[in-house]
């Protein structure tokens, strides 16, 4: 029985990149869910148990930090990949994810959608 399509959840505020970011998985072989501020994107891993979470930070709500946070406390969430998506390049911040156990962090502006494809497939092997 084939594989159904990998799940990536979005946790994104701003709806023209979520937009964007969804139109490029799908196009790639991806089901991908939405979710537009953390503590919707909490509901929605929950809800949903994706393979892969790509996470803003500068979100309503609840920040990417506490996201991240909440999620490597629940056991159902702390083997899955945490991707750090988001404008702050600082060191800090980059460090910051990483110690509260991000997968991996982009800047949205040094990558191009299809790059980030690229890295979640790579991800997923």
């Amino acid at each position: 029985m084939p594989k159904s399509k990998p799940v990536v959840a979005l946790i994104e505020d701003d709806l023209m990149i979520g937009e964007m970011y969804k139109a490029k998985f799908a196009k790639n072989g991806f089901e991908i869910q939405i979710a537009t501020d953390g503590a919707a994107g909490l509901e929605l891993v929950k809800k949903i148990k994706p393979d892969i979470i790509l996470l803003d930070i500068i979100m309503p709500k609840l920040d990417g930090f506490e996201v991240l946070k909440q999620l490597r406390g629940n056991p159902d969430f702390k083997k899955t990949p945490v991707v750090m998506l988001t404008n702050l390049g600082q060191e800090e911040d980059m460090k910051k994810g990483r110690d509260l156990g991000a997968t991996d962090y982009f800047v949205k502006t040094n990558f191009i959608p299809s790059a980030i494809v690229d890295k979640v497939k790579s991800l997923l092997k």
